[in-house]
């Protein structure tokens, strides 16, 4: 879990970044640029916003053969060793991502790097590299004063709303090449971001496995328990799912499995369903890892607990409670009506 509100911007580098195969060529600056006291509260949520606003999955650097080949994990540790020489390494940073750009797609753009301390992870205080990019320009009006009238003019400039590219390295788990967030809200060249300039691999946490696993059980409810029962027995095993998680620090997948299947066969469905997906969710050796009680809580905001029917009437069942559901709701056929009807008991109205 990450906190940035109180994020300072101890240095600022900018550099322009063409694309090579095009020769646009780069531009560096000679020194990190100045920021005023106006400028630095927008500069800092342009940076970070979209990392508040994005559900945490972490990456790392990585490498096939070893993490010192890695050249961007190389340069953060000379950053981290020694933060006064940032201006310097965001050059190396901008070589490298030239090096990147080769492919006509890429856009050329402003780069940003940045130091930065009073983060937190994982309730950690660390300071933290960003690396940004920014690519796409907004049209906007720049209105003159002309001696008697006003004039309207066309501007091009960079949008505070939309980041297009960003990273933040976390100063934490450097033996593990680092815990990364990124961002990259250009989809026309997914690759050159993530792998070719970062070289990054997913960070296989707690949060990863939690959240993977549970969309792993989403789907298998989906796909496997609503046709094989109906969907009040869908919605009721996703609910005994999720609070096995939420009552526990550690996953055992036998015992999950007790606790949330009855029916041996549908048990036997979920052992053959894993096989087949385990790829698809990364969850090939998964059977037992640390709960990480935040990502249950986010996904538990995903999953629906509601039936609803061709009538228009919904009924909500409780996600804290299942077994209230299990007891108090029948389903049933009606043959004069030839339509199924759902029993409710209940003791009185609640307001």
């Amino acid at each position: 879990m990450i906190n940035l509100f109180n994020t300072q911007i101890e240095s600022l580098s900018i550099h322009k970044i063409g694309n090579k195969s095009r020769g646009e060529g780069t531009f560096f600056s000679e020194e990190a640029t100045k920021v005023s006291d106006e400028i630095m509260p927008l500069l800092k949520e342009f940076l970070l916003k979209p990392f508040r606003e994005k559900e945490e999955s972490y990456y790392r650097f990585a490498h096939d053969v070893d993490l010192d080949y890695n050249e961007m994990f190389t340069i953060a540790n000379q950053i981290f060793d020694n933060p006064s020489k940032v201006h310097s390494a965001s050059k190396l940073i901008g070589k490298h991502l030239y090096d990147q750009s080769a492919h006509p797609h890429i856009k050329n753009g402003e780069l940003y790097v940045t130091y930065m301390t009073d983060l937190y992870i994982d309730n950690e205080k660390v300071d933290a590299i960003g690396i940004f990019k920014s690519e796409i320009k907004s049209d906007y009006f720049q209105i003159d004063t002309k001696e008697s009238r006003l004039e309207l003019n066309l501007q091009q400039g960079i949008s505070l709303e939309k980041l297009d590219k960003g990273c933040i390295i976390f100063n934490y788990n450097k033996e593990d090449g680092y815990k990364i967030l990124t961002i990259d809200s250009n989809r026309y060249d997914a690759r050159y971001w993530l792998e070719h300039f970062l070289s990054l691999d997913i960070y296989q946490d707690e949060h990863f496995n939690t959240k993977k696993y549970l969309k792993f059980v989403q789907d298998f409810a989906k796909e496997v328990v609503l046709p094989a029962e109906d969907k009040k027995e869908e919605v009721l095993f996703l609910n005994r799912a999720v609070n096995y998680f939420a009552k526990n620090d550690e996953f055992n997948e036998e015992s999950f499995l007790n606790e949330t299947i009855d029916n041996p066969d549908i048990q036997s469905e979920f052992k053959s369903y894993k096989t087949d997906k385990a790829e698809k969710y990364s969850i090939e050796d998964l059977s037992e890892f640390q709960i990480s009680n935040h990502s249950v809580n986010d996904m538990r905001k995903k999953f629906k607990s509601v039936i609803n029917l061709d009538t228009n009437i919904s009924i909500r069942l409780d996600v804290i409670n299942p077994e209230s559901a299990e007891k108090h709701i029948e389903k049933g056929w009606d043959e004069e009506r030839q339509m199924y009807y759902y029993l409710v008991y209940f003791n009185k109205e609640v307001k």
